[in-house]
């Protein structure tokens, strides 16, 4: 290693400069700021270019990392902004560990932590023969303020140690700004602080490589002199574009070039770039570029630092991945689960762009960011692009995409028609639409029309609906005739129906003896006709029937005979009445009239401001009543503008059809598209359990977790930018933008929060954020997370772009997101680099796919109880539940806590996994001499692997492995226990059920009336759900316990220090787990309502 590392300055090579001093920071009015807090900050407000409100303020938090800044000449501050800083000038570009190294070298300025928790200000440097790093001013001898780099165990980024986590520091400063030397046998740590991330990664990325250069092969270290094999693909394809081989290509072909290579980047951008090398070789500027310059500027442009960090922490510090670390990448960050080799070989072939890279298995920077920009590593997971969901339900447990038809013919220039044009229609069922508003009119000729003013023939509205109603889905259309016509005119509706539709039109009668609606399975491609229907008193031909609420709000202009008619009551055709089956129209009478009356194929429709009333006034009594009946929510006829509700408001409440106005975009059109998208884009999504369940307990508008759901924590990361365009209505402006990304979460009212992050000034196209934002998800399953990148230094336009997803779509690790415009439209090469991470609030283990549970803080535990109904039969069996119900709360958070204390100790976050943990086990216990055995084995032999130590031990991994034994004492606990808790509370589950059907006898023999019936009811639905979702989240927690075993044996095995492991590790995965509960009997899937 005389020459030191391929790629840095040979050792002993004078540093690349004098050392600086970091510019102080400043605040707003330049006085001397101390580092800020991650939580402090103004307020400021956000806005929304659509038709809706406003969205609420937001608190903006302090300063945190842009990219490559310099503090010295950023503008001064406006009291609206919160800004990035950074120290970095902004023409450096850490795109190589050589880079990094050479930053080192010239040192720079940072905090020095104390355990006392106390700060101090140091000069770091890396010594010019790469062997020290050492701190001044110091009371210690230069001996001692230095770290020998030989001697560094780990670097780990971020509050990691406990330090930096410690209370009285935890708050002082970001967590991307912070990091940790594990350093010496006895494995202390040098906890430092930066000014920003790029600072961090500089540090880390360099201290990495040369920590674990004298660890590589000499097949693995490139060879000296060598050509690096990026230099050498892109040569060869500048050769290809060398016509004329002589060493030139022109500009505009060199631009051309690489703006194939990396779509999206500006012409003037690169041109730029061309001319400020050209200078720096004292190249002629001219017309023609070298090979060198051209190398060169792409290698520039086109490296994203982020992308080259994140390359060389998963790659053992080299600048590549081979397929091992690209399998442990896909695996422990990616949440992928059975990669093989043959996967990773596939996914190098596709994206690696160099040959050598392809014939020799590496993946590198180019190939990683091209495979990162893929719909293969797209945020949205791809099992949810198909219908993946239960699609035998009955009709009224699924929320239905509704289009409010009043606005689709007379808005429909919207879609680049006229106003006699049926393209709002056609974009509304391409969108997935499926329930569909006709407000039908007389029209001239004896030919009906729609609509009041477009006045589109209803043969026509008809005929395109044929065409493209099951184009988007094969699940049933719901067509919601509005009828403002004479019977004759009626008559003629009926025939079109009837002609255009076939037997695609459902006219089977309901069956009486039924409960529930038909599901969707059973309604593929047909077309239900909902509207109102004679009585079956009336015997004649025609007939008066009840005015629809929502279009007497219209106040369409009626025609003479429907001026004579009274207020609220139309006649109506047999022939139009009789095409009326599952979906007839009927006024709402109270929730209480409905539970004893109301037939399940009858429909309500509620205006806005009537469903607002219920939603806040009887939450409770509306989701009880959604359970069995189809309830259609329209917009309010103050709406001239034709603005849309927020759906979120009704879908909380269960109203299956919230008609939205498809012509006009904005946040709330953005909430339904990316709510409808989480199924197949099939236009029915399948509503949460404890919404459907034929006893349960839920209310929309409570403010703490839903007993027997585990409340998820998403930490993302919102990393950088990429290709943001310019805010369209700021013609005024440059090409510059100051961007922020504000990230809403939309849900139950408990859910719904906002945040932002920095302002990044003077970004150009590519900001770096770096800033991690938080969210407690009480309902995961009825969560919405919007993206929105807005401009802080707007003239008449703020909005950037927008991108909207369930939260049960999202896909963890290392994502992009695809931005979109104001109206939907996919935003070419525009995406935010994140980072994802979903972890538990409470104990109760993992949720579905997710990252396993974060610690919920030392506090008391609380135990969920059951509640009182005043019926004395009753609370004795729910009493009996008590003791089973403590127990398994122990179980599990006994189990969380032990996993969260292994993996702080290690050195991850709650977010990581247990197979993390153990790779990073793994590189400490590697020896110095390859000959060594490992300090510390797990014998796999063991159901429950141990950990074996050889010889003396550490302080801190004595820790590690007391934390690792608790870990598995307390998994196995769990799964030896939790069966019998389990069975426990399903028959006390199960003893409470059978009081369902005399629930009500026995309440009025108890003498409960009024409010104290009410209450009983609420408590009976309370314990109900309690037990069935206690029982559901101990078999969670097991199934938890046991793939962490399963991560242990894969993780031990492929990082060798696992022994007597022939046991394959994929026997956990098929022990049985506990049975769920079972649905209760009755008329559909999930029965009944109490």
């Amino acid at each position: 290693m005389a020459d030191g590392p391929p790629g840095v300055p040979p050792s002993g090579s004078p540093r690349p400069g004098p050392p600086r001093t970091l510019p102080p920071r400043t605040d707003a009015g330049g006085e001397l700021s101390p580092l800020r807090s991650a939580s402090g900050g103004s307020a400021c407000s956000s806005r929304d270019n659509s038709a809706e409100r406003d969205p609420p303020g937001l608190a903006r938090t302090a300063p945190a990392a842009g990219i490559m800044k310099d503090g010295s000449r950023q503008r001064p501050l406006q009291k609206k902004k919160t800004v990035s800083f950074s120290t970095m000038p902004s023409n450096r570009k850490l795109s190589s560990t050589a880079a990094c190294i050479s930053f080192m070298l010239e040192g720079c300025e940072m905090k020095k932590v104390r355990s006392n928790s106390r700060m101090y200000s140091r000069f770091f440097v890396l010594d010019p023969d790469l062997r020290f790093m050492h701190w001044e001013p110091s009371k210690k001898d230069s001996d001692k303020a230095r770290i020998e780099i030989k001697s560094v165990k780990e670097v780990r980024v971020g509050k990691k140690t406990p330090v930096l986590r410690s209370n009285g520091l935890s708050d002082q400063f970001p967590d991307e700004c912070a990091f940790s030397i594990i350093y010496g046998d006895n494995y202390e740590s040098l906890d430092l602080v930066a000014s920003s991330a790029d600072v961090v990664n500089a540090w880390v990325m360099g201290l990495r490589y040369l920590a674990s250069y004298g660890k590589h092969t000499l097949e693995e270290t490139p060879e000296a002199g060598r050509p690096n094999p990026r230099t050498s693909w892109v040569s060869s394809v500048f050769d290809i574009a060398d016509l004329e081989k002589e060493g030139r290509i022109p500009v505009s072909r060199a631009v051309q070039l690489i703006r194939a290579l990396n779509p999206g980047m500006k012409a003037a951008t690169i041109e730029l770039k061309f001319k400020e090398l050209q200078k720096a070789a004292s190249e002629r500027l001219g017309e023609e570029v070298s090979c060198e310059v051209f190398g060169e500027a792409y290698c520039e442009l086109c490296t994203r630092p982020e992308v080259f960090f994140l390359l060389v922490q998963f790659s053992s510090n080299k600048e590549y991945m081979g397929l091992k670390d690209l399998m442990i990448f896909l695996e422990a960050e990616q949440g992928m689960e059975g990669v093989t080799e043959e996967m990773c070989m596939e996914i190098i072939s596709k994206y690696e762009p160099s040959k050598e890279g392809r014939e020799k298995s590496y993946l590198a920077i180019d190939g990683f960011t091209r495979y990162l920009l893929s719909a293969d590593c797209s945020i949205f997971d791809p099992q949810h692009r198909q219908v993946c969901q239960d699609m035998n339900q009955p009709l009224s447990h699924y929320f239905i995409s509704s289009a409010h038809g009043a606005c689709l013919a007379e808005d429909s220039c919207f879609w680049g028609g006229s106003t006699s044009d049926i393209g709002g229609y056609v974009a509304a069922l391409k969108a997935g639409c499926r329930s569909l508003e006709l407000v039908v009119c007389d029209g001239p000729s004896g030919e009906p029309v729609v609509g009041a003013g477009a006045r589109l023939a209803f043969s026509r509205v008809v005929g395109a609906v044929a065409e493209y109603a099951f184009e988007a889905s094969e699940f049933p259309l719901i067509l919601c005739l509005s009828v403002h016509c004479c019977c004759a005119q009626q008559r003629v509706v009926a025939e079109h129906l009837r002609k255009t539709f076939g037997d695609k039109l459902y006219l089977v009668p309901p069956n009486p003896n039924e409960v529930y609606l038909p599901s969707p399975e059973r309604l593929k491609r047909c077309i239900l006709i909902q509207g109102r229907k004679l009585l079956p008193s009336c015997q004649s031909s025609e007939g008066d029937v009840s005015d629809d609420e929502e279009t007497s709000e219209l106040g369409l202009q009626l025609g003479e005979e429907d001026r004579e008619q009274p207020r609220h009551r139309r006649v109506l055709c047999r022939e139009l009445s009789d095409l009326v089956s599952l979906c007839q129209m009927v006024s709402f009478q109270g929730f209480e009239a409905s539970r004893r009356g109301q037939h399940y194929w009858e429909v309500c429709s509620f205006s806005e401001v009537e469903a607002g009333r219920y939603a806040n006034e009887e939450p409770e009594d509306f989701v009880a009543y959604n359970k069995r009946f189809l309830s259609r929510v329209y917009p309010s006829p103050m709406r001239i503008d034709a603005s849309n509700m927020n759906p979120q408001d009704f879908w909380k409440c269960g109203c299956q059809m919230v008609a939205m106005n498809y012509q006009t975009p904005g946040l709330m059109m953005d909430l339904n598209a990316g709510w409808f998208r989480q199924n197949g884009g099939c236009g029915y999504v399948l509503r949460p359990a404890i919404m459907r369940d034929e006893v349960s307990y839920f209310s929309a508008n409570t403010r703490d977790a839903f007993p027997g759901i585990s409340a998820q924590l998403l930490h993302l990361k919102i990393i950088s930018g990429q290709n943001l365009p310019k805010p369209k209505g700021s013609g005024a402006k440059g090409d510059v933008v100051e961007p922020y990304v504000c990230a809403e979460m939309h849900g139950i009212p408990a859910d719904c929060a906002e945040k932002r992050t920095k302002t990044v000034l003077q970004s150009g196209d590519n900001p770096i954020f770096e800033e991690t934002l938080e969210f407690q998800v009480n309902l995961p399953e009825l969560a919405i997370l919007r993206f929105m990148v807005l401009d802080d230094d707007y003239i008449g336009d703020e909005f950037i772009a927008q991108y909207t997803i369930p939260f049960e779509c999202l896909q963890m690790g290392y994502r992009h997101v695809p931005l979109q415009s104001l109206s939907g439209e996919t935003l070419p090469n525009a995406t935010l680099f994140v980072h994802v991470a979903i972890t538990n609030r409470r104990g109760g283990g993992k949720a579905h796919r997710r990252g396993l549970s974060g610690r919920k803080g030392r506090r008391m535990r609380e135990y969920t109880s059951t509640k009182a109904t005043g019926i004395k039969a009753i609370d004795e069996v729910f009493r009996t539940a008590t003791q089973p119900l403590r127990e398994a709360t122990d179980l599990r958070e006994n189990m969380q806590n032990a996993l969260v204390s292994f993996k702080e100790l290690c050195g991850l976050t709650p977010a990581a996994n247990i197979k993390q943990c153990i790779l990073k086990l793994a590189t400490w216990l590697q020896p110095s001499e390859k000959e060594s055995p490992p300090t510390v084995t797990l014998n796999l032999g063991e159901e429950y692997p141990s950990m074996e130590t050889q010889g003396p031990v550490p302080e801190l991994l004595r820790k590690v492995l007391a934390a690792y034994d608790a870990m598995i004492q307390t998994s196995r606990t769990l799964i030896e226990s939790a069966d019998a808790v389990h069975t426990k509370i399903i028959q006390v589950q199960q003893a409470g059920m059978s009081f369902h059907k005399e629930l009500y006898r026995l309440e009025v023999k108890e003498g409960l009336k009024g409010r104290k019936l009410q209450k009983a009811l609420e408590s009976f639905a309370w314990n109900i759900t309690v037990l069935k979702g206690q029982a559901d989240l101990l078999k969670h927690s097991k199934a938890e316990a046991l793939d962490t075993l399963w991560q242990i044996h894969n993780a031990a095995q492929s990082c060798g220090i696992g022994r007597n492991g022939a046991a394959s590790p994929d026997l956990f995965r098929s022990r049985a787990v506990l049975d769920p509960i079972p649905e209760t009997e009755g008329g559909g899937s999930d029965t009944g309502s109490c």
